[in-house]
């Protein structure tokens, strides 16, 4: 195995890890996945490791399922080239500014990306994420849909990348499983999205408040044969456009004043009684 001694935060091979931002990886076809669960996820999905970093007390813990999990998939040859820094905690917590989720990152390659209408093919119910901005929300948003059986989720631009490092962590690694798609900024503004959805066939389902806001559990919507759940930002929810332009508009029924949910929470409600 080919372990490499880190003791200098100052280290050229740890630029990647310590001063390399999510925007510059991504613009090198790379990520960074933390915690032994979701860096497995990501092996077996079939991302390519490039390199790894290790506390020195988690080698023996958390990192070989992730060593079992390399050999297993690309043989010992390959997990015998690939570079795995080992650092004290204190190094590593004087690199990054804060503790190691786990003890551990690996940097990975990126998949070429696909196009709309690949994604599209044979998926009945996907998810439609506009300008969502926190990247928490995102990766919950990920696992629900995952987890509920919605096949596959869109992104508007300004939404955040799904293999950011928190997005892939609150995912659970789920970012690995369920397909996804991101749309380039000219293709991201709310009635060309609507277009784009209309154009692969599919009805689009707004979660709004408004006036012909009809309850997420209706039976009319579960019947239809292809549906894409538009959620919105955080602070202003969807914009006025996009509601104003889709095929349905949902809520959930609220209680004691409570006008809306977060958009994860409020996201794993409607997947769970759209797919009922």
């Amino acid at each position: 195995m080919n372990l490499i001694k880190i003791g200098d935060i100052n280290d050229p091979e740890m630029e990647i890890y310590s001063g390399t931002t999510e925007r510059q990886l991504r613009n090198q076809g790379l990520f960074i996945a933390e915690s032994a669960y979701v860096i497995i996820r990501a092996l077996e999905a079939g991302y390519e490791p490039v390199s790894m970093l290790v506390e020195t007390e988690r080698l023996d813990i958390e990192a070989k399922p992730v060593f079992e999990a390399i050999e297993k998939l690309y043989g010992r040859e390959r997990l015998d080239t690939i570079p795995v820094y080992v650092a004290e905690r204190e190094v590593v917590i004087n690199m990054t500014g804060h503790h190691l989720v786990r003890g551990l990152w690996m940097v990975l390659r990126r998949k070429s990306e696909i196009s709309l209408t690949d994604f599209c093919e044979d998926k009945r119910r996907i998810a439609v994420l506009t300008d969502v901005a926190n990247p928490a929300n995102v990766g919950a948003i990920f696992r629900s849909a995952a987890a509920l059986g919605m096949d596959g989720v869109l992104l508007t631009h300004a939404s955040v990348d799904p293999l950011t490092r928190r997005s892939a962590r609150a995912a659970m690694g789920t970012v690995f499983q369920i397909p996804w798609v991101r749309l380039p900024l000219e293709r991201s503004g709310g009635e060309e999205v609507i277009k784009l959805l209309h154009s692969q066939g599919y009805k689009t389902v707004a979660m709004a408040l408004t006036d012909d806001s009809v309850g997420v559990d209706s039976d009319d919507i579960r019947a239809t044969e292809k549906l894409a759940v538009l959620l919105g930002t955080e602070g202003t929810g969807l914009p006025k456009e996009v509601i104003a332009a889709s095929d349905y508009r949902v809520m959930i029924p609220m209680y004691r004043g409570v006008d809306s949910l977060n958009v994860a929470a409020a996201s794993a409600i409607c997947f769970w009684e759209l797919m009922k």
